[in-house]
């Protein structure tokens, strides 16, 4: 019932209110974007690094690992989720939990518990619980782990994404990843201009190949 009713909902905001975000999501449902896009890379094998910033339980670094063979180090901050994905991926010498999220500095944040909505930005001035957790600055982490490229990067991290591309933009360092698949939030203040600014940037060394905006969008080293 749920299931229907969500569908229902989308239906309603996409084709009767002409909501731009909810026809994107209806679009992505139609296409079947979760298993026809988010895992088809076909270049990737067991030598590919990917970066799963968000890891959440774990279900891409364990779909898209499994899929190619690929390395993967699984970015959660957030000590629940860190832990399931620990226990998760216990036996899988290929998939490697960390306990901080990626950004751009080292530091640590406040997140407001939200279950799968956690997030480093309070919305809707709702009363969560809130969890100190540790981000680290991106560039200074590929360093520590001694990886030169990263073959795919899949962020989704409700909102801290900006932080975290403006970064590799002022260092000129987006080259760092040949695949980026990212999910922007519309939730942050200036969010239309701020994702407007970080494609125009990324255009200059990769190009989109397919988008699904605000939903999810994917983007090639050219």
């Amino acid at each position: 019932m749920r299931k229907i009713a969500a569908n229902i909902y989308r239906y309603i905001k996409a084709v009767i209110l002409k909501d731009s975000f909810y026809i994107q999501v209806r679009r992505w449902f139609k296409d079947q974007g979760d298993s026809k896009l988010r895992l088809n890379y076909p270049k990737l094998n067991k030598d590919s690094i990917v970066f799963d910033v968000g890891g959440y339980l774990g279900d891409f670094a364990e779909a898209i690992q499994k899929k190619y063979g690929c390395i993967v180090y699984l970015f959660e901050p957030h000590p629940k989720f860190y832990n399931e994905c620990v226990k998760k991926f216990r036996e899988n010498k290929r998939i490697f939990p960390l306990n901080y999220g990626l950004s751009n500095q080292d530091k640590f944040f406040d997140i407001y518990d939200d279950k799968d909505g956690s997030s480093f930005y309070q919305r809707n001035n709702d009363k969560k619980n809130k969890i100190n957790c540790e981000v680290r600055d991106i560039l200074n982490v590929k360093d520590d782990l001694k990886i030169h490229q990263i073959n795919l990067i899949k962020i989704n991290i409700e909102g801290e994404e900006y932080n975290l591309l403006d970064h590799l933009i002022q260092r000129n360092s987006l080259d760092i990843a040949i695949e980026y698949q990212i999910q922007f939030h519309d939730f942050i203040n200036d969010a239309k201009s701020r994702r407007d600014f970080i494609c125009r940037s990324l255009s200059k060394s990769h190009h989109r190949t397919w988008c699904y905006e605000f939903v999810w969008e994917n983007w090639s080293l050219k």
